[in-house]
């Protein structure tokens, strides 16, 4: 709820606090006094469009900020905190101050809990927090959208509960529906890339690639490609390990007489020892690589011309593969593995459309079915609905009106069921119910709204509704019955009024008085009017009541029938369950 709004230099109003609270509040004044920039305000705290024509003469900017109450689990938080703003919590409860600023040359900022934020921001909080009707404003229940959210609601738990199995229902067999129809629809193209992997992977498993075997396959081919220059240099190295003839001496030989000789002594001289053991080493690491030349030559001889051409062969094979799939063997590889899963999941592809098919029709069956049970249920809410909007619409001095919630089916079922919801007004007999919004005059609007919000409010209420001049053209016990129907709704949610009538302030559980002063004096000097808000005590509640009863607020015989219209109301609005 809103528990207080302060106003800053907006229209006729210099600075004025309007208090409020829980329950129905009232907003009286004279013709003129500024009842209007109260509507303004709240107008630009819900994010409205802004007009620097309301910035008060002689003012560089207007400010409009209200402290809000709400639940400690209230969405409107919970939105304003992502943007973030900074909300003081207390049990159960917590408290948002928004704010909006309109300059003189029309520029507006706005703020949530302290934090500017975009003026969007206000208009999203705005939509949970307030519903105001008003002669020009837009009807909270204009969308069709809305309007089959009340409808919903108003049906209570029997219709929730066959809404959510119907959406799951109808979410699952779109799903269903929509892979099915990409399978069929794709079916074609599917068989041509299954046809194309197939003849990819036959064509690399003839080959059979084994990891890294390019590179390999190089290696060899760049030995063998040499192999007279690699023979030469190796027989070289052998002969100069091995050879014994008259010209020279094996290393080996060398190092194996080196090693004799220190092996002599070594028992005289530790250090002799170390170096006979190094050259031991010397000599079995020697032989060692002297085995190895030899084998590495034997290999040289058995790799002939024949197998060149073997191995060249087989990288053009793999030289093939890597063009066509990859850069080297190993992705080729990877290649065909993801290639072969794919083509299992297209070869599997028409069974998963027979069961599909199974799939979609069942669930078909499932969304007629709950569709149906759930048009049924509207239906009954919507009748009753209608009949008691309608009666509501009697005791408002609109005895020949007539609500209707009309129920049309949808050619498709959609995600919120089969069925188009209108709520149409019939203003007059004789005439055609016309949607809300058309057809009827600004007061009679303002009337239709009262009616469907007293009695949507106990299951689908905003925290706040603002009703102006919501008794426009009516007045005597039609006007006593506004003000009734506007206490009732207050037992649900905070009620904010500006009216001309007695018999509606009379109900109130707090009444503000917008006061008009004339040809005040401004900082240059020229006059200009001025409003000051009050919140009126039970004696001076009485006054005002009297001033709007007979214009004669100072009559001790406007006074009695004031307290005596203020008392029956109070007593009636303290016997409200």
């Amino acid at each position: 709820m809103i528990q207080e709004i302060r106003i800053n230099d907006l229209g006729v109003i210099s600075q004025a606090t309007l208090p409020l609270g829980p329950g129905f509040s009232v907003v009286t004044g004279e013709t003129g006094a500024g009842k209007t920039m109260v509507i303004t305000a709240l107008g630009l705290l819900l994010g409205r469009r802004a007009d620097a024509g309301a910035v008060r003469h002689g003012a560089k900017q207007a400010v409009a900020d209200a402290t809000l109450v709400l639940p400690a689990t209230s969405k409107v938080l919970e939105r304003a905190e992502e943007t973030g703003a900074m909300v003081e919590r207390f049990e159960g409860e917590a408290e948002l101050i928004i704010s909006r600023t309109l300059s003189a040359e029309g520029r507006s900022r706005a703020s949530v809990g302290g934090r500017a934020a975009p003026v969007g921001v206000l208009v999203e909080l705005g939509e949970d927090l307030v519903a105001i009707h008003g002669q020009t404003d837009q009807l909270r229940l204009k969308g069709a959208s809305a309007q089959r959210a009340s409808l919903d609601r108003f049906a209570g738990a029997p219709l929730a509960k066959t809404l959510v199995a119907y959406q799951d229902s109808f979410e699952r067999w779109g799903t269903a529906s929509t892979e099915l129809e990409r399978l069929v629809s794709d079916s074609r193209e599917r068989i041509r890339e299954a046809e194309s992997l197939q003849v990819a992977l036959e064509e690399i498993d003839a080959v059979d690639p084994q990891p890294a075997e390019d590179i390999e396959l190089k290696n060899q081919s760049m030995r063998l490609s040499n192999v007279e220059a690699l023979r030469s240099n190796a027989d070289l190295a052998h002969e100069s390990l091995n050879n014994e003839d008259y010209e020279a001496t094996s290393v080996i030989s060398l190092v194996e007489t080196a090693k004799n000789a220190l092996e002599l002594v070594a028992a005289e001289d530790a250090a002799i020892k170390s170096l006979a053991e190094r050259l031991n080493e010397i000599g079995i690491l020697a032989a060692e690589v002297s085995t190895d030349i030899a084998t590495y030559l034997t290999d040289l001889d058995t790799e002939g011309p024949d197998r060149l051409a073997a191995l060249e062969g087989r990288r053009s094979d793999l030289n093939r593969l890597i063009r066509k799939y990859a850069p080297d063997i190993d992705e080729v590889i990877a290649w065909a593995q993801t290639a072969r899963t794919r083509l299992t999941e297209l070869q599997g592809d028409d069974g998963r459309i027979e069961a599909l098919r199974t799939e979609t029709e069942a669930l078909a069956v499932d969304v007629a079915e709950l569709g149906a049970k759930l048009s049924k249920l509207r239906s009954k809410a919507a009748k009753d609905l209608a009949t008691r909007v309608t009666a509501e619409l009697a005791a408002l001095a609109m005895p020949d009106a007539k609500f209707v919630v009309e129920l049309e089916k949808l050619p498709e079922p959609t995600r919120h069921g089969i069925d188009a919801i209108t709520m149409l007004l019939q203003p007059h007999a004789g005439t055609t119910p016309r949607p809300l919004g058309k057809g009827a005059s600004g007061g009679e609007l303002s009337r239709v709204m009262l009616a469907i919000e007293v009695v949507l409010a106990a299951v689908d209420p905003v925290p706040t509704f603002v009703f102006d001049e919501v008794d426009a053209g009516v007045g005597g016990k039609a006007a006593v019955e506004i003000g009734k129907r506007l206490a009732m709704l207050a037992k649900h949610v905070q009620v904010i009024v500006v009216t001309h009538l007695p018999q509606v302030a009379a109900y109130a559980d707090r009444h503000v008085r917008v006061i008009k002063s004339s040809n005040v004096a401004g900082a240059d000097g020229a006059g200009f009017t001025a409003s000051d808000v009050v919140l009126l005590d039970a004696g001076e509640r009485v006054r005002e009541l009297a001033r709007m009863l007979a214009g004669q607020e100072d009559s001790s015989t406007a006074q009695a029938h004031a307290e005596e219209l203020l008392g029956d109301a109070q007593s009636l609005v303290n016997s409200l369950p």
